[in-house]
């Protein structure tokens, strides 16, 4: 489905398996591919512990901001078939996988059903999202919980790190 306008999208992006620093970064480019949808700007790349079970790989992380004529549905979607195309596996919660791809923040949009939470639930938790979408919006106020400026000062000792 498509809107009439045109959405600002921030996309929190990670990998740990197979070769994770070129599944991010191909994700980057097959982005901008998505319909009606271009990377605007893209966070460096950055790796962190797992979250979840600490048996698998470190992950790395980047968070990427779009402007797209998608519905928030429509581009879970799409982004849902990126992650297949990568051979994303879902065996169990927080378990390793060649790409994940979560939509962190529509606009202004605070929505809620079955396959879609905005803002994404856990983004003020989670370092590997906090680091980079601040890097690359400085000034986003996240709907719900205010400025990105006030959550990343909660992380200045984050054990994440730029690659």
């Amino acid at each position: 489905m498509v809107q009439d306008s045109l959405a600002t999208a921030f996309i929190g992006i990670g990998s740990n398996l197979d070769d994770p620093k070129a599944q991010v970064t191909r994700a980057l480019i097959e982005l901008s591919a998505l319909p009606g949808t271009r990377v605007v700007a893209h966070s460096a790349l950055y790796c962190s512990p797992p979250m979840g079970p600490s048996e698998q790989p470190d992950y790395i992380n980047a968070v990427a901001k779009l402007e797209t004529t998608l519905a928030p549905l429509s581009l879970l979607d799409a982004l849902q078939a990126l992650e297949r195309s990568h051979h994303r596996v879902r065996k169990f919660h927080w378990g390793p996988r060649t790409l994940d791809l979560d939509i962190l923040i529509v606009d202004r949009c605070v929505f809620t059903s079955e396959r879609l939470t905005l803002p994404h639930p856990g983004i003020a938790e989670r370092a590997f999202v906090v680091i980079p979408l601040y890097e690359i919006a400085p000034e986003l106020t996240i709907p719900g919980i205010g400025p990105i400026s006030r959550v990343y000062e909660r992380f200045a000792t984050a054990v994440i790190s730029r690659l």
